[in-house]
């Protein structure tokens, strides 16, 4: 693109790296806008949110009266499920804290794990996903040429913790999921995580062996079964709080000795080369804009701080090719393999089928009651 056809933000770093951006009079973006008037309703860093805390953690705790546990805890080892996690040990909340080894752990992500669990003396599972189903399924994204690639790893994640919900009669699961960090993201880069539908569509045409431990989840279960059906809900409590990312880097250093992984997601081996290269140099996707637009526009980090922010570059020379030769290794291919699935011909996530026509029709659904009954209705918060 012409360097005088190229346009950014005003106001956050997004830019036309995102095919559907826009922007208004005054440059700022259709992202930042909708933030504005849409996102920050649900975003509640304020008493506001204290107070609606106060009445949501009640709700846990009283559903939990008389068991072992009152809610599921899902643990990355990152900064958001780690730092919520000591959240939750000052709230006197009772998790069964779930960890989801999917291979690509890395070492400083395992001792993260230990060390939050032995300081808020939770228990612990972890979920260990068979590697070679793991591995077929990883091999079928690349071979598809999707630009989500962390999708194999993210929906076994949270299908995992819905499973051990149900199977543990818990209602209650606890995401570190956040708008402060994450208010900001594109919808034309990728489809959802969860639709079980793209994921076994791909996996159909170029898997080569069948899943029969990798946990999903079907439309009707995410949707209906689960939520309406088992009353279950998932919670992201860190939308009703003055989140603050590099303070709560701070807090879990100096508590509990949690050490930085130095970017976002770097405590999977897999998510760090997807996002930090085959993004970039596949699809000219740059996930740090959406990152540092999300702190931008929750007041986080300045404008001109993100920009210097992206000025660095994405790798180390060195350090990103002792990555792609573990990654090879990993999944038993040679790096000329690994270089034809970055040069191939990409594909579009929606050239596969989705549950994107039954999404609309839900939705379409929902508007109807919310209008017959006067109110919202929401069973994720």
């Amino acid at each position: 693109m012409p360097l005088d056809k190229y346009r950014r933000c005003s106001r956050c770093v997004m830019d036309e790296s995102d095919e559907a951006i826009t922007f208004d009079t005054e440059g700022v973006c259709n992202h930042c806008r909708h933030f504005d008037a849409v996102t920050r309703k649900e975003w509640f860093p304020n008493e506001e949110g204290a107070n609606l805390w106060n009445d949501i953690s009640r709700e846990i705790r009283k559903s939990g009266e008389g068991r072992e546990y009152d809610c599921i805890l899902g643990l990355s080892g990152g900064v958001d499920s780690s730092y919520l996690a000591m959240k939750v040990k000052d709230w006197g909340l009772r998790p069964l804290v779930v960890h989801v080894d999917a291979g690509w752990n890395s070492e400083l992500a395992v001792a993260n794990v230990e060390k939050i669990v032995k300081h808020c003396n939770f228990d612990l599972h972890t979920h260990v996903v068979d590697w070679e189903e793991m591995r077929d399924l990883h091999l079928a994204y690349l071979k598809a040429g999707v630009a989500n690639q962390d999708v194999p790893q993210d929906h076994v994640f949270f299908a995992s913790l819905y499973h051990f919900a149900v199977r543990n009669n818990i209602r209650y699961i606890l995401s570190g999921g956040n708008l402060a960090t994450e208010g900001i993201f594109p919808d034309t880069w990728h489809g959802s995580a969860m639709d079980e539908i793209n994921l076994k569509a791909i996996h159909s045409k170029y898997g080569e062996r069948p899943l029969k431990t990798y946990s999903t989840i079907s439309f009707f279960d995410y949707y209906f079964w689960y939520p309406l059906v088992k009353k279950m809900r998932t919670v992201r409590p860190l939308n009703y709080m003055p989140y603050d990312k590099q303070q709560a880097v701070s807090e879990l250093e100096q508590k509990i000795g949690w050490r930085a992984y130095g970017r976002k997601h770097g405590e999977s081996l897999f998510t760090k080369l997807f996002q930090n290269h085959y993004l970039p140099v596949k699809f000219g996707y740059d996930k740090r804009k959406p990152h540092l637009s999300s702190l931008i526009v929750s007041g986080q980090m300045s404008r001109e701080h993100a920009l210097a922010k992206l000025a660095e570059p994405l790798y180390d020379p060195q350090e990103l090719e002792i990555d792609i030769a573990y990654f090879c290794k990993k999944l038993r291919i040679t790096r000329q393999q690994f270089d034809g699935f970055l040069a191939a011909p990409s594909q579009h996530y929606t050239d596969f089928s989705t549950w994107n026509g039954r999404y609309r029709l839900l939705k379409k659904a929902q508007r109807l009651i919310e209008r017959s009954l006067g109110r919202q209705v929401k069973v994720y918060s």
